[in-house]
């Protein structure tokens, strides 16, 4: 494992050993850093004992992670915790973290100070997390700057500096861990020692022994985030008078049909806005919002699932109804149709799209049944009885 380029020595209040103009023009959000003794003879604000207290505290938001090297499986639970979670838990392996530590302790909270040469919003909280022989949280990647800091004991942190790296998660545990992790470098950090990390760095940090760190976590909005805030800032200024509307009206050739020119006065409605998608996403995003609009009550899903081979064998003395709180819709697409039913869409035939928006509420599966395609329609008929928003009855 190689060291980093540049290992910087603490000498300043501010804890680069660096100038902050150097360090936001090298550093920030472009490469990894490592400071060591950026907190000279630092003394940990708070104890392993003083932050399972806090965790036991109501409105505190801790979590505690476990792994079995053995078989490599995680657990993770969720506080408020009590005493007697902590007599059971295992003699190594495991890691206490608490968020916000930086609200309840103003010792903690002194921190950052520190690193007054970022803008105070920038800054989101400071995790303390304590950690037994051999425990951490596993290999992962954070959507944010983040320092860590070293308060007690030792930990062995590991990254991999590979832009190309996969960023796949592992699909059997509730953290989101890399699937692969190939470190590149390491390093271990000793109190007073601080690494930063730019955002999407996989990485990974050990306990050797007991040890305690603080992570200086940045507040990172997603632009999803952002665009969400922003339009709901936005909606809340638009008179109740402003709304989708229709003059000029033509009649529906095709029941439930989404068409072109429903599309065309939607994109009028969402003014600039809707330069944010394009045709298929803004065509896509209609069909689920107005199937969604207003539903008032969820459809109930059947306790056994439909049988696909008996449902088609079947067909012909079938009768279907549509749930009457389930809104259908549909609309063409370059390779056939998507169907909407309160918000969720459903690729499918055109012929089956439109017979399923038809007038009235039951459906003759005789008639679907000298519908073409009849795999693909009997496959979503199958689809739409597991969610609910159709029932079959015996005709």
């Amino acid at each position: 494992m190689s060291r980093l380029p540049v290992e910087a020595q603490g000498r300043h209040r501010q804890p680069l050993g660096m100038s902050p103009a150097r360090f936001l023009r090298e550093y920030w959000q472009k490469r990894p850093l490592l400071v060591r003794n950026a907190f000279p003879d630092f003394v940990p604000p708070l104890s392993g004992d003083d932050l399972a207290g806090l965790a036991c505290m109501d409105g505190v938001l801790a979590r505690i992670v476990t792994h079995d090297p053995k078989r490599n499986r995680w657990k993770l639970a969720a506080g408020p915790f009590d005493d007697a979670v902590f007599a059971k838990l295992p003699a190594s392996h495991w890691t206490l973290l608490v968020q916000d530590v930086d609200k309840w302790d103003a010792d903690v909270a002194a921190l950052l100070d520190r690193f007054g040469f970022l803008p105070s919003w920038r800054i989101d909280d400071v995790m303390a997390s304590y950690a037994t022989d051999g425990g951490g949280v596993g290999a992962h990647v954070d959507q944010y700057d983040v320092f860590l800091l070293q308060g007690a004991g030792r930990r062995r942190w590991r990254i991999d500096t590979d832009s190309r790296a996969s960023r796949e998660f592992r699909d059997d545990v509730e953290l989101k861990l890399l699937r692969e992790f190939r470190p590149s470098r390491e390093w271990t950090l000793a109190p007073g020692d601080l690494l930063y990390l730019p955002p999407d760095v996989p990485h990974e940090g050990v306990a050797i022994g007991e040890c305690m760190t603080f992570s200086i976590g940045m507040r990172a909005p997603s632009k999803a985030e952002l665009l969400v805030a922003f339009a709901e800032t936005v909606a809340m200024r638009l008179p109740e008078s402003r709304r989708y509307a229709d003059p000029g009206l033509r009649p529906a050739r095709r029941p439930g049909e989404i068409d072109a020119a429903a599309l065309r006065r939607a994109r009028a409605a969402l003014g600039p806005a809707a330069q944010m998608l394009d045709a298929e996403g803004l065509a896509d995003f209609f069909g689920r919002f107005v199937t969604a609009y207003r539903t008032s009550r969820p459809a109930i899903a059947p306790k056994r699932k439909a049988d696909a081979v008996k449902l088609a064998a079947e067909l012909p003395r079938s009768v279907f109804e549509r749930d009457p709180w389930s809104r259908f819709a549909w609309r063409r697409t370059a390779r056939g149709a998507v169907l909407y039913v309160s918000g969720e869409p459903y690729r499918c035939p055109p012929a089956w799209a439109q017979a399923l928006c038809g007038p009235g509420r039951a459906l003759a599966g005789a008639r679907l049944a000298e519908l073409p395609a009849r795999g693909a329609g009997v496959t979503l008929l199958a689809e739409l009885l597991d969610a609910g928003f159709l029932v079959r009855k015996r005709s």
